[in-house]
């Protein structure tokens, strides 16, 4: 017994450790408790103050439910949020969906273009073959395919529209689909508030009398807590909706930000253009007056001005349509304001009905307190009307006291304390109230302090009175009855609209999920439709495209076999004449023979392997769909196999037919050979290549008809399987697209090659027509081209190599034919090598340009392209390696710089043409080879200005300065260009011409030279590279076989199909690279032939200048006086012919002195003979003085004509420099075109780098998504766990009932210790007689316990049954979750499957991304070297404008020299005149003496001599001044040529500007034409899509009547696939409720633990106080009776007066009898005990081994014993010691010891100071002597301690229970009629204590707080601070009347 008692005090102990711990964390729960208890207690409380104080709790809880409203409508907000992300979500789906539809219509147009590109090129194939072999037949046509191929020159452009141009009209589709589904939910949610509101109407009808009082109040506590938790979740839901909605807005800013960046570039733009129109009007109105080459610009300029008003007419379009997009998006806007105002108004509408429920609620509250008022007419007065409901109760609760006090003015002094605590706790309740409220307060106080005095007079009518209180109260309790039972009522329709309203929620959101998900499946099933119709759509016309192919290419065959059979009777009549010639063409017979059959050896096997690949690529695609579908479709397997069989078949068929074509082939090819030399020959080796190409394109047309037929027959498997099964369906669409874009890639490839053959075709007879003649170097030529025969033959071997490999590669093939399953793996991983081989080729690429920096890279990237596509385009070079062999010499020479595959290409052209004169010169005479000698060597000089060109291009990009070998050719084209002006030039020009004739012989031998160099160099990377491709193709099959295990997983299929999509993607971007790269080599080519005849023009123009500086250098050393800009030469000429002059003159004035000798001395002697002499002569003189004059004339007439010339001259000059400044405009205008097309490249860089920004936020809300997913499976995990943690919850409200019936009362205090010893001493005399009571209560107390534990294990049987119910309802629902859980699985692995198809998606377009940055950098480096040729043109420019200058000067030079001229000749003229003079003296002198003057006419005779000498001498100078005027006219001349080259020039550039601008305009137009065809397409997409439906529509009621089965099947599949989303639907939402009602009941499960654990640790402590107290009553009553004792020697000493102490000392030893007889009495009650603890010690103990935080109990009991056994002055230093032990502060110790006054002994003595009560037992009022504090024990004062804790802070009721005799006792409330002071005090306080019917659990916030706040509380042990480890509760509280064993037994009993 004692050694039990011990462990059971021991454990008593370490549970009270406990619970000071766990006290703290109680104060959190106690306020949301006591609130339910509150609606308990509701029920018990009868008075107008606890009605009151009802009335405040239900205000509460009205605006806890308006609180709970609000957050229903934050909650609904955020789903309107959550909707609308969901419908983001789903646009950009659409979006990425219209995007790749959009995508694969480009692909498709390019498909479409290619195949009329390459129908073209065939049909001009024909055309050339047909021309070549007639011009070949008829021996005359040295080109003829050259108008044929300029006839057509595919232009293929590759443009994308901006991936940003979709943004505006996903969202106008986004906003549109957005209001229509808003306005649907709006109209859904109207017609379920309507049918809920007549639910919750006819609901609130039914059921009011359903539950009890108990389980409603429990349900409302689970509400409660799980509306707390509900909104807790609502606050984190509302948090993340509002991270999403920042999210979003950020998106929408960036958005419309990149709208407006559009729009502003767009504005610039057409700013740009606007200011370019009005600067080319002002270029074209200075243009007016110039000449017709001005006009023809300003035609050109028009035409420009045309094309940029389409432009600008274009953008004003676009930016009306986006103005109109802006305007939609605006009122999609408004609308969307427009409908979340209707959500507001149904939210509105919303709180009215909850308005109405709070009204209706109201009226029965009404009627409730009408009915109350109408029962207590009776005993109120009229109250005033004026205050509100809670003021009004007020007034009437204190009228009811005023009747009561007036009829019962014998009530003792408790009445009064009652009144006055009333009192006080009225003050309390009203000071929130008014100011009026207060002043009527004060007035009752008034009345009530007036009427205590009344009561003061009325205590003698107290026992008169008490019969009619106990009648009063009997009415009260009635009256306290019906209110409870209306209040019952109330809670209970409460509790039914609360539920209904939940369930409206519930039933509301699960609708809303449901229509959420299914508008996602539905939009998914449209978009499934729509992909499948599009996809069937292209694959018709897929193959209607193949059918015209096909007929197209069987048109072609019988043109080609009509060919064939005049070849073969060509052959025939060829094979007679072949005789004569078979022994001089043997040894060339044998060599073409053994290279021929090789090269037709390999191209048949080339085709062979092309054919096996073509067979192969199908078979992948037929075997991937069956092994999908092996299951399902047997017989497609059969048909398939069948299929199989007939390729195989056909392929042995074609086989056959190859070697059939091989064996004509030798034929033909030897009849070539016999008939080499002449022109049939040549025909017939022509026809043979051609019907080799046409007998491979019939095999490939054969190849496509095939293909077709397996189309169509797929495509009707997929119709069939389509109804079966969607997923194969597609995923045969994939394939069958997949396969049609390798095909248009092919497609594309082989149009590439065959316009770059054109190309090359064109460029090659070209040359052939602009080459000069060379005529010297024929012999070293044709030394030349036989060194080239020889190197062809090595070349030969080289390509017998490589014959050899390819035999090896196809025989690798035919070897993995026969596998085929391992076939078709082998050829996706095949797909995957050609990629690698690119790379690695482009690689090549790169480390030849770095090895041969000489050579061009454009070159170098078209011919490893060509080296790549060699499997492609073996067809094709095939007959190019043939021609190769026979022509490959002078190409060799020609094409230095030009790598491997493209030399060939344009090698075979020419040297086709060649060979064709090299026919034809056989059978003529050698004159006619010399003939064609000349031409091979103008072509020869052809390709060595191309070379030389080239040359110059790389020394432009490497090296800035040019070398002086392009000069002398400058020069000397220059002489070409002007030779027609320059055939009056002198000789030394001539030896110039001589001289560059020989340095340009020096170059050609140079250049020769360096082309054979070259063409080793190149036969050696050729043959590096062969080396490395096989070793790359060895490694690679290695990887082939290593990887075949790898294919069959659907992973790396699915892989495989991406890595395809990328390599078509970017196949096309290096396509559309190539074109612009063509396009831009195109214009840099043209633009540096145009910049070479520039440089060609100046460097003769410097040349001239160069001879005029030096005539300037001449004349300025002559005259430096003179004027700067005079030339010497001038001056030395004019002063020369100024000498002569005067030499002339001296010598005429001479001969006028002879001529008068001669006259005077003919006068003296005269004779008639010499008379007529002296006639004849004088008229000869006349004569020679008319041919003076008529000189002079002309002298005159010249003088004329040189001053106009020189007039002429400076208007030129003047021209020359208004076209100079032209042309210095027209330069600044495109220096300002390049700035706004850098502007424009800036603004694509600037969207490229936006999209990538959108690229990175997509990835971001990929990452976030995903992140998403992991928290939904983590929670789901969680779920579980918590499902399978699910434990039976122990009902706690029994005992909560339980514990109500407890009677509490306030303790009861002493004030000071002085007193209390006095009133033991008193009460030591009279406390035998009580303990007799005391002992009988204590038996009552026991049977009462007795029953309350019967009663209580009845109560929990039942609660354990329920919780039973209740756990089997959980586990069903625990069942439903977790196969809702399951469907979410699939949901979340459906999920992760589309994130990952999102994935590849965002890996697709970084590597989109990734190629455009490509692109860029190529643009960034054209734009580079676009500026680059700018800049030097600028230069170039410059120094046009600065020799411009210089010949200015030169102008103004001559024109002085030409005045200089005219004043020689007037100076002249005025010399003749006086010849003149002179001669008519001489005439008259003659006439006069004519008469026998013989002498004199002698003398006249010497002089007309003379005359005649000088007439010569003047006739000489004229020659020389002629010749001098006509070396200025040359020059003049060639200064005018040299301006119309400069003219010429201009326009050019002109032209190119203007090409580029067109250019530049044309790529804009482009992408806004194909935005807009895109937005076109979509909008005929979406006909389509509405076609297609309608059609779908009769096309389906046709399937239906014809395959009725399947329709069957799809419907019972459609029914199934609805109850299987339903299913989903009502899962989703039990997930969703069943989720919150998880986290709810595992949070109300956690406080229903924490209350439980609370109640049992509470129970626990009790009980261990309890236990202890049992065990050591004995102890401690023997104690006791030594404390007495003492206490009475003490006593006695200080009672020595009286004399009553031996009194006594007596009484006390009886009394120490009296408690030994209890304390047996009370062992036997533990043993009692013992056996109903048993279960309690059981759990107790499990409690006490699963608890944490132990406290050492022997301290803790060592202590606390030690602290009683102390003396009281001594107490304080224990208290420290303790203090110190626990860690307490000294501030705080000394401040509870400082409150130990009012803090520990009130509170002791309080709490043990009990007297028995229980609910039977009346409230006896305690005597003075009632009870001593030195025998209260420390389990009384705790209990004390905790009654006065849970006292309420309310109002007391005003009925008083002291007057009602409980059952048992009629007598004992009477026994003390004056109590102290200190004990009206306390029986104020406990007021509600002393009820019956009283609810412990009362008590507020407020009241708990003393528990928590230190200050409150006293320094003992047990007081201290709670810490927060554990969950606390209210203490119970015991009436004052109650010992403190009936107090445990009564918890016992609990």
């Amino acid at each position: 017994m004692a050694s039990w008692l011990g462990g059971l005090g021991s454990g008593l102990g370490q549970s009270l450790g406990q619970v000071g711990d766990s006290l703290s964390s109680l104060t959190g729960q106690i306020s949301s408790f006591t609130k339910d208890i509150l609606l308990e207690g509701a029920e018990e409380v009868g008075d107008a103050a606890t009605e009151l104080h009802v009335s405040n709790s239900r205000l509460r809880e009205i605006e806890s439910i308006n609180a709970a409203q609000k957050f229903e409508n934050d909650r609904l907000k955020k789903v309107c949020s959550d909707l609308e992300e969901k419908h983001e979500a789903a646009e950009l789906q659409i979006k990425q969906l219209s995007i790749e539809y959009r995508n694969q219509l480009q692909q498709k147009e390019v498909e479409i273009s290619h195949l009329k590109a390459r129908q073209n090129a065939l049909q001009e194939q024909l055309q050339k073959v047909q021309t070549a072999a007639q011009t070949a037949q008829l021996g005359a046509g040295v080109l003829p395919a050259a108008t044929a191929s300029a006839s057509y020159v595919p232009e293929v452009r590759h443009s994308s529209g901006f991936e940003g141009d979709d943004m505006d009209f996903g969202d106008i589709i986004w906003s549109q689909q957005e209001i229509n589904r808003l306005s649907n939910e709006v109209s859904r949610l109207e017609s379920e508030v309507d049918h809920w509101k007549q639910i919750a109407v006819s609901s609130r009808v039914q059921g009011t009398n359903d539950a009890e009082q108990s389980e409603i109040c429990k349900l409302q506590n689970v509400v409660k807590e799980l509306k707390q938790n509900l909104s807790q979740e609502i606050d984190e839901h509302q948090h993340e909706l509002s991270v999403l909605q920042d999210a979003h807005r950020q998106k929408l800013v960036e958005i419309s930000r990149r709208h407006r960046e559009e729009l502003r570039e767009y504005e610039e733009r057409i700013e740009e253009l606007e200011n370019q129109l009005q600067q080319d009007g002002v270029s074209t109105d200075a243009m007016d007056d110039s000449k017709i080459t001005e006009q023809k610009k300003k035609e050109l300029r028009d035409g420009g001005k045309v094309e940029e008003l389409q432009i600008v007419k274009n953008l004003e379009d676009e930016i009306r349509k986006l103005n109109h997009k802006l305007s939609s998006a605006k009122a999609e806007n408004k609308n969307l304001l427009k409908e979340q105002e209707f959500a507001k108004l149904e939210k509105i509408q919303i709180a009215q009905d909850y308005e109405k429920l709070k009204s209706d609620f109201s009226v029965l509250q009404r009627s409730v307190a009408e009915q109350d008022a109408l029962l207590k007419e009776e005993k109120q007065l009229q109250s005033k009307t004026s205050l509100p409901q809670d003021v009004v109760r007020l007034q009437q609760a204190l009228l009811e006291a005023e009747n009561e006090i007036a009829r019962l003015s014998s009530l003792n002094q408790e009445l009064e304390k009652e009144l006055t605590s009333a009192q006080h706790k009225h003050e309390n309740i009203l000071s929130s109230n008014t100011e009026d409220q207060k002043s009527e307060i004060n007035q009752l106080r008034q009345d009530l302090e007036r009427k205590e005095h009344e009561l003061d007079e009325s205590v003698a009518e107290r026992e008169t009175l008490i019969a009619e209180l106990e009648e009063l109260d009997k009415q009260n309790q009635e009256a306290t009855q019906h209110m409870i039972t209306l209040k019952e009522q109330l809670s209970k329709q409460r509790t039914e609209t609360d539920s209904i309203i939940k369930q409206l929620k519930l039933d509301i959101d699960c609708e809303r999920n449901k229509v959420s998900e299914l508008e996602t499946e539905k939009m998914k099933t449209i978009k499934e439709l729509d992909s499948q119709k599009e996809k069937l759509n292209q694959c018709s016309s897929a193959l209607n495209d193949l059918h015209i192919i096909k007929q197209q290419l069987q048109d072609n065959i019988k043109d080609l076999q009509e060919q064939l059979r005049k070849a073969q009777d060509c052959n025939l009549h060829s094979k007679k004449e072949i005789g004569e010639l078979q022994q001089k063409l043997k040894e060339r017979e044998e060599e073409l023979s053994v290279s021929l059959s090789q090269l037709t050896e390999k191209s048949n096997e080339d085709s062979n392997n092309t054919c096996q690949d073509l067979i192969l690529k199908e078979r992948e695609v037929e075997i991937t769909k069956l092994q999908n579908d092996v299951s399902e479709n047997k017989q497609l397997n059969e048909d398939l196999q069948k299929s199989l069989s007939n390729l195989r078949t056909e392929n042995a068929e074609l086989i056959v037919a190859i070697e059939d074509l091989k064996q004509e082939l030798s034929d033909a090819i030897s009849e070539k050979k016999k008939v080499y030399l002449e022109k049939d020959t040549v025909v017939e080796a022509l026809k043979m290549e051609k019907r080799q190409l046409e007998s491979e394109l019939n095999e490939t047309e054969k190849r496509l008809l095939e293909q077709a037929h397996n189309y169509k027959q797929t495509i009707q498997e997929l119709s069939n399987a389509r109804s079966m099964d969607t997923t194969a369906l597609q995923l045969e669409h994939e394939r069958l697209v997949k396969l049609h874009q390798e095909k248009d890639f092919k497609i594309a490839e082989l149009k590439r090659s065959i316009e770059q053959m054109e190309m090359d075709h064109q460029e090659t007879k070209e040359m052939l027509t602009t080459s000069l003649g060379g005529q010297k170097q024929l012999t070293d030529l044709i030394k030349e081209k036989e060194v080239f025969i020889e190197k062809y033959k090595n070349q030969a071997l080289q390509v017998k190599q490589e014959l050899e490999e390819y035999m090896k590669v196809s025989k690798k093939q035919d070897v993995l034919k026969q596998n085929l399953e391992e076939k078709d793996r082998s050829l996706a991983v095949m797909k995957e090598e050609n990629n690698h081989l690119k790379e690695e080729i482009e690689r090549l690429k790169d480390q030849q340009s770095r090895s041969t920096p000489v050579v061009e890279p454009k070159t170098l990237d078209i011919i490893i392209e060509l080296e790549s596509e060699v499997t492609q385009l073996k067809v094709i070079k095939t007959n190019l390696e043939e021609e190769i062999k026979v022509h490959k010499k002078t190409i060799e020479d020609q094409n230095q710089t030009t790598v491997k595959l493209q030399q060939s290409l344009q090698e075979q052209r020419k040297e086709i043409d060649e060979s064709k004169f090299r026919c034809e010169q056989m059978n003529v005479t050698h004159e006619k080879l010399f003939l064609e000698k000349d031409e091979e060597i103008k072509n020869l000089q052809k390709t060595i200005e191309q070379i030389k060109t080239q040359l110059h291009k790389e020394r432009q990009i490497i090296q800035t300065d040019s070398s002086d070998l392009f000069q002398e050719t400058k020069v000397q084209t220059l002489n070409g260009e002007n030779g027609n002006e320059k055939h009056d030039l002198s000789k030394a020009e001539i030896e110039r011409l001589v001289k560059g004739i020989k340095e340009r012989e020096m170059e050609i031998k140079l250049l020769n030279e360096k082309n054979v160099s070259l063409s080793q160099q190149i036969d050696q990377l050729s043959k590096d590279e062969v080396g490395k491709l096989t070793r790359i193709i060895q490694e690679k099959d290695l990887e082939i076989q290593a990887l075949n295990a790898r294919v069959s997983s659907a992973s790396y299929r699915q892989d495989v199909l991406s890595l395809q999509q990328q390599l078509q993607a970017y196949v096309m971007e290096r396509e559309q690279v190539l074109a612009v790269l063509s396009e831009k080599t195109r214009e840099n080519s043209q633009l540096k032939t145009e910049y070479r005849n520039i440089m060609d023009m100046v460097a003769a123009k410097e040349a001239a200048l160069v001879r005029l500086q030096e005539e300037n250098r001449k004349l300025s050393n002559r005259s430096e006086n003179s004027s700067q800009d005079m030339s010497r030469e001038t001056i030395q000429n004019l002063s020369r012919i100024i000498r002569e002059k005067d030499i002339e003159i001296d010598a005429l004035s001479q001969k006028c002195q002879t001529l008068l000798t001669v006259l005077q001395t003919s006068s003296t002697g005269a004779g008639n003979g010499a008379g007529g002499v002296n006639s004849n002569q004088f008229e000869e003189l006349l004569q020679e003085r008319d041919k003076l004059k008529q000189q002079v004339k002309k002298m005159e007439e010249w003088k004329q004509q040189v001053i106009t010339t020189v007039q002429n001259m400076q208007h030129e000059s003047a021209h020359l420099q208004e076209e100079l400044h032209k042309l210095q405009a027209q330069i600044s205008v495109e220096s300002d075109s390049t700035s706004r097309l850098q502007v424009d490249y800036n603004g694509l860089i600037q969207s490229y780098e936006q999209n990538e920004k959108k690229l990175k936020s997509f990835s971001q809300e990929l990452a976030q998504v995903q992140h998403s997913i992991g928290q939904l499976c983590n929670t789901k995990d969680l779920l579980l766990s918590k499902l399978d943690l699910v434990t039976p919850s122990v009902a706690t409200a029994p005992t909560v009932s339980q514990l109500s019936g407890v009677q509490c009362s306030p303790p009861e205090a002493l004030s000071e210790e002085y007193k209390l010893l006095q009133i033991e001493l008193e009460q030591l005399k009279k406390k035998s007689q009580e303990k007799d009571s005391t002992i009988k209560t204590l038996q009552e107390n026991n049977q009462r316990l007795s029953d309350s534990v019967a009663a209580a294990s009845e109560i929990e049987r039942k609660s354990q049954e329920e919780t039973e119910s209740e756990m089997r309802q959980i586990k069903e629902k625990h069942d439903v979750l977790q196969k809702s859980l399951r469907e979410k699985d699939i949901l979340i692995k459906s999920k992760s499957d589309q994130l990952l198809s999102v994935s590849e998606n965002l890996s697709n377009k970084e590597n989109e991304n990734e190629l455009l940055k490509q692109a860029v950098t190529n643009l960034k480096e054209r734009n580079l070297i676009l500026e680059m040729d700018i800049r030097k043109l600028k230069e170039e420019n410059e120094k046009i404008v600065t020799r411009c200058r210089e010949k200015e000067t030169e102008f103004r030079a001559l024109q002085e020299t030409n005045m200089q001229f005219s004043m020689m000749l007037k100076e002249k003229e005025f010399e003749s005149h006086s010849m003149k003079e002179k001669a008519l003296a001489f005439e008259k002198l003659l006439k006069d003496k004519e008469q026998g003057k013989t002498g004199e006419l002698n003398q006249l005779l010497n002089e007309v001599k003379s005359m005649q000498e000088k007439a010569v001498t003047f006739q000489q100078e004229r020659d020389q001044v002629m010749v001098a005027l006509k070396q200025k006219q040359m020059e003049s001349s060639a200064l005018q040529s040299e301006v119309q080259h400069l003219h010429e020039k201009e326009q050019r550039l002109n032209q190119e500007l203007e090409r580029l601008r067109n250019h530049l305009l044309e790529m804009e137009d482009s992408y806004t034409r194909e935005a807009l065809a895109a937005e076109d397409r979509e909008v005929k997409l979406r006909k389509k899509v509405l076609i297609l439906e309608e059609k779908l529509a009769s096309s389906s009621t046709a399937v239906e009547n014809a395959s009725h089965q399947a329709s069957l099947q799809v419907e019972s599949l459609q029914e199934q696939l609805n109850l299987v989303t339903k299913q989903r639907d009502e899962t989703v939402l039990q997930l969703t409720i069943s989720q919150d009602q998880v986290k709810q009941y595992a949070l109300s499960l956690a406080n229903l633990q924490m209350v439980l654990e609370q109640f049992q640790q509470e129970e626990k402590a009790l009980y261990s106080a309890e236990l202890e107290r049992h065990q050591k009553q004995s102890a401690e009553w023997k104690k006791k009776a030594e404390n007495l004792e003492e206490k009475v020697v003490s006593l006695q000493e200080s009672l020595e007066e009286a004399n009553a102490a031996l009194d006594a000392a007596s009484r006390l030893t009886e009394q120490l009898d009296i408690k030994e007889e209890q304390i047996e009495e009370l062992k036997k009650e533990g043993e009692i005990r013992r056996e109903m603890l048993e279960d309690v010690q059981n759990k107790l103990m499990n409690l006490m081994n699963s608890t944490e935080g132990k406290v050492d109990k022997l301290l803790m009991r060592n202590l606390f014993i030690g602290h009683f056994h102390t003396p009281k002055n001594k107490r304080l230093e224990v208290l420290r010691l303790m203090g110190s032990i626990l860690g307490l502060k000294k501030d705080e110790l000394d401040q509870l010891l400082s409150e130990e006054q009012r803090g520990v002994t009130r509170w002791v003595t309080g709490w043990l100071g009990g007297g028995a009560g229980s609910k039977s037992v009346p409230s006896t009022p305690l005597r003075p002597t009632h009870q001593n504090i030195f025998n209260s024990s420390f389990s009384e004062l705790f209990v004390k301690f905790l009654e006065t804790e849970s006292r309420p802070s309310l109002p007391p009721p005003k009925l008083s229970v002291h007057g009602m005799k409980p059952l048992g006792a009629a007598g004992t409330g009477k026994t003390n009629s004056t109590p102290s002071n200190s004990q009206m005090q306390d029986s104020a306080v406990s007021g509600m204590g002393r009820r019956p019917d009283a609810n412990p659990f009362i008590a507020p916030r407020s009241a708990a707080v003393p528990l928590i706040t230190p200050a409150s509380s006293s320094g003992h042990l047990l007081m201290k601070p709670i810490s927060d480890a554990l969950p606390t509760f209210t203490p119970l509280p015991v009436s004052p009347d109650a010992s403190a064993g009936a107090v445990l037994k009564d918890l016992l009993k609990q």
